[in-house]
């Protein structure tokens, strides 16, 4: 914890999740039985959840930014650099296939990270690296992130809208929205969704990523389909955590290559000429050696910044202090709806300071960065 003494701006950091869903720090929350009852009184099926409010029990100590910026700049290996370093088209397709599984993080059952205030942001580098996330809406919640590496020409954009429903047994928390990976030097645009987010309360606790992404790049004509599985209802068949698809060519439909493996193990390409088969993903790796994102420039870290606002919850949440858990949570509540209550008594309205923003009923919410390149952050992840 570093606090800035002119304007007591504290800063909060915390070891980013392991391949197990485990944090650095342990805290023990209420019974989870208990919690969970005390949902069902809150809820009924088919409620929509955007704008439900977990108690601090609930929560661990990240921001939804924070556990979506780790995605991209915490990884034992630097896989979104193998994206551009082939010469070859259908290569660098099956990194970015590779690169795209590895942004997916093992989800800790009983406990989320925080919802984002509007305007909260979090920035951070790693190396050459730099990425800058903004939230640019509120209600309902939507998350951009834009982050770029000016060395080696590769340029991130993503719009991120999570839209839970309860379902009575279950919770299932569509992310919509679309990811850019964009290779400058090589003129290449991949764009892919994300996996829904599955929590089963009953008959067995679990909580998994499900569903289809698709990974296209019209430049070089190719394309990927991917199935995330989980097991069934009762548990008794599907296999935890697997992925399953193939890479084809999108303008003959002819496979080139099948997918096979789990996320959290090693997933295998078999190519469709040869037979053979080799591995394009190992977890191992991805998850070895994470480091604790560290504050280099404290004067530089914005007063919006993730690790700033939720200071005061994850310092309670990580002593287990409930009560100032609580207060610290209704504390930052309570000043986004005082700004609200001031811009609509002075008739303006928010504009993002990062992010040009759209939404339309047909396309949904689109974004795109103001500047070209993310500037280097005053927080930044160390190599070694």
């Amino acid at each position: 914890m570093l606090r800035r003494s002119e304007d007591e701006i504290k800063i909060v950091l915390t070891r980013p999740l392991s391949l197990n869903g485990e944090l650095e720090v342990d805290y023990k929350a209420p019974n989870l039985i208990q919690r969970i009852l005390s949902l069902f009184k809150n809820v009924r099926p088919g409620s929509d959840l955007t704008h439900f409010k977990l108690p601090p029990q609930f929560n661990f100590p990240k921001s939804h930014l924070q556990c979506y910026g780790e995605t991209v700049y915490c990884s034992g290996s630097d896989m979104l650099r193998r994206c551009n370093q082939a010469d070859n088209s259908l290569d660098r397709f099956m990194s970015v296939v590779a690169w795209s599984i590895s942004t997916l993080r093992p989800p800790i059952f009983g406990v989320a990270p925080y919802n984002p205030i509007l305007g909260e942001t979090h920035h951070v580098s790693r190396a050459t690296l730099n990425v800058l996330l903004e939230q640019i809406s509120h209600h309902p919640p939507v998350s951009a992130l834009h982050a770029t590496d000016e060395e080696h020409n590769i340029e991130l954009i993503w719009c991120h809208q999570c839209v839970p429903n309860f379902n009575g047994a279950w919770v299932e928390t569509e992310v919509r929205g679309k990811r850019q990976l964009k290779l400058l030097s090589r003129g290449e645009t991949y764009e892919m969704n994300s996996p829904n987010l599955l929590i089963k309360f009953l008959p067995l606790p679990g909580v998994d990523w499900a569903g289809n992404v698709t990974i296209r790049c019209k430049e070089n004509g190719l394309e990927a389909e991917l199935r995330f599985g989980t097991k069934s209802f009762f548990g008794l068949r599907g296999s935890h955590r697997s992925v399953k698809g193939k890479v084809y060519e999108t303008a003959t439909r002819r496979t080139l290559f099948q997918l096979n493996g789990h996320w959290d193990r090693t997933v295998t390409a078999k190519d469709n000429n040869s037979g053979k088969s080799r591995v394009i993903y190992n977890a191992e790796e991805v998850f070895s050696g994470l480091k604790t994102p560290v504050v280099k420039d404290l004067k530089g870290v914005r007063s919006t910044e993730s690790a700033a606002v939720w200071s005061e919850l994850s310092e309670a949440i990580m002593s287990q202090n409930w009560e100032k858990a609580k207060e610290a949570k209704n504390a930052v509540e309570e000043k986004q709806r005082e700004v609200l209550r001031e811009r609509e008594l002075k008739g303006t309205t928010w504009v993002p300071q990062h992010f040009s923003v759209t939404y339309t009923k047909d396309g949904g919410w689109e974004c795109s960065p103001i500047q070209q390149w993310v500037p280097p952050a005053p927080i930044v992840l160390p190599l070694s």
